[in-house]
C-alpha cells in the first residue's frame, strides 16, 4: 500500500469532515453538553453499533459511554475519552445602558472582542426550556477613540471585567428591554464560528476544536472497531466526558463508575513550532502536519505507550512525543483522580491558536490519531493475557544496558 493509500495519510472524505463539523458545531458549553452527546453522537453511535453494545447514561451530567461488552468485568477494559464541554462565556450582570456584562472564562479577553456569539437563555417562565439569541458581539472599549493611549499602542491590554455583550439595544429602558428577553446571570454564551476548510491543503479552522476533535476521534475509533467485527479479549468503552474545562471532573466519574484497566485520553495539543514568542522556553518541537502526539511523563504508562508506539511504527503512522511533566493536563488523569488502578496515557494532535475563534488543525494528524488508537486496541486484543501484560512487565531501569560512546577512540579493555 502506498503512502497516499494509507487511511491516515489520505485526504479526509467529505462525509467524515461533515461529521466533524457537526460535532464541533453542537452547542455544548460546560454543564450543557447534551447537544453534542445526545443530539449528534448518540444517533451516530446507533447508526453503526451492534445490538450487543450498550450506551451508558448518567444522572449528574450528559456524558455518555458506548460499551462493547456491557457487564463483562472479566475482560480487560479500555476507556477512550474525549470531552464534549466547550469553554463558554457567561452573563454576569445587566447595566442600565443595556450592556450585558460577561466573563471570559478560559479565553484571553482580547481574543473574543468583536466576534459574533450566541447567547443561550433559559425561559424564566418555563424552566428547562431554552432559547437562543443571535446577532450579538463581544465588545470592551466601544471604539479606539474611547481608549487611553496605552491601549492604543499596545502597552496596556483589555481586562476581563471590561467585556460585555452588545445586542444593539437602543431606546428607553434599555436594561428592562434586556431583562424582558429573559437574560439572566449565568446564561451561557458561545462563539459562533463553524469550522471550514483552510487555505492550505487538508487544513481547517474555527471554534472549539478543543475538544470536539477528541470526541470525533473517539467516535471514529468506535466505528472502525465495529466495522472490523469488534474485540474478543478487550472491552472497549468509548467515553464522551463532561466538565473537563473546569477541572476534569466528568471523566473521573466515568472512571470511578466503570473502573477501566486502561485509559487513552484524546485531546488537542499545541503546535509549539509555530507558536510565536516562546522560542526561549525550549518547548518540545510538536508541529502540525507531523502526526499524532503521545504523552510521556506524569502518570503516562510506559507499557501502554510502548504498545502505541510499536503499533504506530508497524503501521507507518507518524507520531510525536509530548513531554507533560507532573500532569497530563487532560482526561488521562481520570483514573488516578478516581483512585482506579489503571494504565493511562494521552493522545493528541497539534493545533494552532488554542482557545480562540480560529483554532487551526490538520486533518491527517487527526486521521493518524484515529488509526493509531484503533490499531492499538486491536493489538491489546491480540495479547495472550492483557491483564498479566501490565501486571508483570513494568520497565526495569536496573536492567538497562550500557550504551558505549560511539565516537570513542579508546581501546577496548581486555583481561590481559
Amino acid at each position: 500500500m502506498s503512502d497516499t493509500q494509507k487511511p491516515w495519510n489520505s485526504p479526509m472524505p467529505e462525509p467524515q469532515f461533515d461529521l466533524m463539523r457537526r460535532i464541533l458545531a453542537a452547542p455544548s458549553p460546560v454543564g450543557l453538553e447534551a447537544a453534542m452527546t445526545y443530539g449528534v453522537l448518540k444517533p451516530h453511535f446507533e447508526g453503526f453499533a451492534p445490538d450487543s453494545w450498550q450506551l451508558h447514561q448518567f444522572k449528574g451530567h450528559a456524558g455518555v459511554v458506548l460499551d462493547t461488552h456491557p457487564g463483562r468485568d472479566d475482560l480487560f477494559k479500555v476507556m477512550i475519552i474525549g470531552h464534549a464541554d466547550k469553554i463558554r462565556m457567561q452573563v454576569r450582570s445587566i447595566g442600565e445602558d443595556g450592556k450585558i456584562w460577561i466573563n471570559s472564562d478560559s479565553f484571553l479577553p482580547n481574543v473574543v472582542i468583536g466576534h459574533e456569539v450566541t447567547l443561550f437563555s433559559e425561559d424564566p417562565e418555563a424552566p428547562g426550556r431554552y432559547r437562543r439569541i443571535e446577532g450579538g458581539t463581544v465588545e470592551a472599549l466601544g471604539a479606539i477613540h474611547f481608549s487611553d493611549p496605552a491601549q492604543r499602542n499596545g502597552d496596556k491590554g483589555i481586562k476581563k471585567e471590561q467585556l460585555y455583550l452588545e445586542l444593539q439595544i437602543h431606546g428607553e429602558n434599555k436594561k428592562q428591554q434586556v431583562e424582558n428577553l429573559g437574560v439572566r446571570p449565568g446564561d451561557s454564551i458561545l462563539l459562533d464560528r463553524p469550522i471550514r476548510h483552510g487555505f492550505s491543503p487538508d487544513t481547517f479552522y474555527g471554534a472549539y476544536l478543543d475538544n470536539g476533535l477528541g470526541c470525533f476521534v473517539t467516535a471514529e475509533v468506535a466505528r472502525l472497531i465495529a466495522e472490523a467485527g469488534g474485540t474478543d479479549q478487550v472491552r472497549v468503552m468509548f467515553a464522551i466526558a463532561s466538565y473537563e474545562e473546569i477541572g476534569r471532573f466528568g471523566s473521573r466519574v466515568l472512571a470511578g463508575e466503570l473502573e477501566p484497566d486502561a485509559i487513552i485520553a484524546v485531546d488537542v495539543n499545541h503546535d509549539y513550532v509555530a507558536a510565536p514568542g516562546i522560542g526561549d522556553r525550549r518547548m518540545q518541537p510538536l508541529e502540525m502536519g507531523k502526526g499524532f502526539t503521545m504523552s510521556v511523563g506524569a502518570i503516562a504508562s510506559e507499557q501502554l505507550n510502548r504498545i502505541i508506539e510499536t503499533t504506530a511504527r508497524e503501521q507507518g503512522i507518524p507520531m510525536q512525543r509530548d513531554i507533560v511533566g507532573v500532569d497530563t493536563g487532560t482526561d488521562g488523569m481520570a483514573g488516578v483522580l478516581a483512585a482506579v488502578d489503571c494504565v493511562a496515557t494521552s493522545i493528541g494532535f497539534p493545533i494552532r491558536n488554542m482557545h480562540t475563534i480560529s483554532e487551526t488543525g490538520y486533518t491527517r494528524d487527526v486521521l493518524a490519531a484515529i488509526h493509531a488508537i484503533t490499531h492499538t486496541v486491536q493489538a491489546l486484543d491480540a495479547l495472550p493475557d492483557p491483564h498479566r501484560e501490565f501486571l508483570d512487565h513494568h520497565p526495569r531501569l536496573d536492567e538497562a544496558g550500557l550504551l558505549a560512546h560511539q565516537g570513542s577512540d579508546k581501546p577496548e579493555k581486555t583481561d590481559k
